[in-house]
């Protein structure tokens, strides 16, 4: 996703083995989606990595110095692009639990209204 014009998602690593049956999916992946995938996304650094003996994942890097990892071990290569296009969309940060249903950096003099406040 960009966020004020620029894309947040800077690489993502393919990795895959080139004989394991649970990387099937990602090979065909690659032959078949990942060039035009690369083609609709100038922006964004696309790298193959070969790791034998290892389930295949997909690692983004993003702007904000977090990386996010997905394991795709025994998936289609339709799902893997529906996973790739997910970390390209993402923003990268982590999704905070609102403490609050109001947030603010300045806290109010007056205090929290209440409708227990007497007048």
């Amino acid at each position: 996703m960009a966020l004020n014009g620029l894309w947040q998602l800077k690489k993502l690593v393919v990795r895959y083995c080139d004989w394991g049956g649970s990387s099937r999916g990602m090979r065909e992946f690659i032959e078949s989606q990942l060039p035009t995938f690369k083609q609709q996304n100038p922006q964004l650094e696309v790298v193959p990595l070969l790791k034998r003996g290892k389930h295949p994942h997909l690692r983004g890097y993003y702007r904000d110095k977090t990386v996010r990892i997905d394991c795709v071990k025994n998936m289609d290569p339709e799902d893997i692009l529906l996973r790739a296009m997910r970390f390209r969309n993402a923003l990268g940060a982590e999704v905070r639990k609102l403490k609050n249903r109001h947030m603010t950096k300045n806290r109010s003099v007056q205090g929290t209204w209440t409708t227990a406040t007497k007048i």
